[in-house]
C-alpha cells in the first residue's frame, strides 16, 4: 500500500460522507404525497383482519373512515376503494356494479362529506360484482364479451362520479374503455372527475392475496384473454398509446416491482402522469420475509418504493402506504 495519496481528483465518494450531505444530491425523493392507500371495504360493521394479507383489513363504514383519518394525518391524499361483495349479491352481468346505493357510492358519500380534502379514487371493473369472478360480462361460450361489458363500465363510472369519486380508474382491460368512460363522463357534466387507465395491467401471479381480499378469482378459466402478457414490454406502449388519445389523464402500470421496465418505458412515451401498483404479492413477499427475520421491514419497504419512484411512477397504491408515510416522516 502507497504511502502516498492516489491522484484521483474524481471522488465520487465525497456525495456520500455524511447522512445531510446524501440527502441534499438524492436523486429520486419519495413523500408521503406520492403514495395512494387501498381501501378494502365490506357491507358489515366489524372490522375483519385479511387472512391472505396480513396486517391489512376489511373495512367497515366506521372503520373506514377511521383509516382514512389516519392516512391523511400521516399526509396521504388519496385512498382507492375496493368493494368485497357477498355471493347473493353478485350476477352474471355484474348489475350490482351500477346500484347507486350500493357499498362504493354510500362509502364515497361518506368520505366526500366528512373529509372533503382526501382524494377519492374508485376501482371501475366488474370482477367484485361477477358470479364469474371476471372483469367482463362471459358470453355463452365463455369468451368476455368486450362491448357489452364497456357499456356498463361507462354506467358504473357515472355512477361512482355522481357519488364524488375524483378520479375513477378502468382495470379492466377492455377494449375502448377509457375513451367510451371520457365521453360518459362529460355528457353528464362530470368534465372534472379524472380517469386513472390501467394501461399495463398485466396477467400476473402476483394477484392472487388480493383476489382472497375480496373473493374475486375467476371461477372458471383465467384473465389471459384482456390482461397483458408478461412477456410483452412493447404491447404496453400501444396500450399508452390508445389511452392517451382516448382522454386518460393518469396511466398504470400493474403490478410495479416485476414491471420496473414497462414504467421505464411508459415514462420514456408519455408526458402523463405515471402510477405503479405495489401488488399484494409483492406485498404479502414482503411482510413474510420480514416476520422470518430476514429483511429488515422499514428499510425494505422503503427501497422497494423509491425503486418504483426511481423508475419512472409519479404516485404508487402500495398496501405499505400508512407505514412507508410514518417512515418518511420520521426520516431515512
Amino acid at each position: 500500500m502507497s504511502d502516498f495519496p492516489l491522484d484521483l481528483p474524481l471522488r465520487p465518494r465525497r456525495n456520500r460522507k455524511s447522512p445531510g450531505v446524501r440527502a441534499m444530491v438524492r436523486e429520486t425523493r419519495l413523500t408521503p404525497e406520492q403514495l395512494i392507500l387501498p381501501l378494502f371495504l365490506h357491507e358489515g360493521s366489524s372490522d375483519q383482519e385479511l387472512e391472505s394479507m396480513p396486517g391489512c383489513m376489511r373495512w367497515g363504514l366506521d372503520g373506514m373512515m377511521r383509516e382514512a383519518e389516519a392516512a391523511l394525518e400521516v399526509g396521504i391524499k388519496a385512498v382507492v376503494l375496493f368493494p368485497k361483495v357477498e355471493e347473493q349479491d353478485k350476477s352474471r352481468t355484474g348489475e350490482g356494479a351500477i346500484d347507486d346505493q350500493g357499498l362504493i357510492p354510500n362509502a364515497l358519500r361518506r368520505l366526500k362529506k366528512e373529509l372533503p380534502e382526501l382524494v377519492l379514487i374508485t376501482d371501475v371493473a366488474l370482477d367484485p360484482y361477477s358470479s364469474d369472478g371476471h372483469d367482463g360480462i362471459l358470453g355463452n361460450d365463455g369468451r368476455i364479451l368486450n362491448d357489452e361489458t364497456v357499456n356498463v363500465l361507462v354506467q358504473q363510472s357515472l355512477m361512482q362520479a355522481a357519488a364524488g369519486a375524483d378520479i375513477v380508474s378502468p382495470s379492466d382491460m377492455m377494449d375502448g374503455r377509457v375513451g367510451a368512460i371520457r365521453d360518459g363522463l362529460d355528457c353528464a357534466g362530470h368534465t372534472d372527475v379524472s380517469i386513472l387507465a390501467y394501461t399495463a395491467k398485466y396477467s400476473s401471479a402476483f394477484y392472487g392475496p388480493f383476489r382472497g381480499a375480496l373473493d374475486s378469482a375467476p371461477k372458471n378459466g383465467d384473465k389471459k384473454t384482456y390482461q397483458m402478457d408478461p412477456a410483452n414490454a412493447r404491447e404496453a406502449l400501444r396500450e399508452l398509446a390508445l389511452d392517451e388519445m382516448e382522454g386518460a389523464d393518469i396511466v398504470m402500470v400493474k403490478p410495479a416491482g416485476p414491471y420496473l421496465d414497462v414504467i421505464v418505458h411508459l415514462r420514456e412515451g408519455t408526458t402523463l402522469p405515471i402510477a405503479a401498483y405495489q401488488v399484494s404479492g409483492e406485498y404479502l413477499a414482503l411482510k413474510a420475509a420480514s416476520a422470518s427475520g430476514w429483511l429488515d421491514e422499514r428499510d425494505s419497504v422503503l427501497e422497494s418504493l423509491t425503486g418504483i419512484a426511481r423508475a419512472g411512477a409519479d404516485m404508487i397504491l402500495t398496501y405499505f402506504a400508512k407505514d412507508a408515510a410514518r417512515w418518511l416522516r420520521e426520516g431515512r
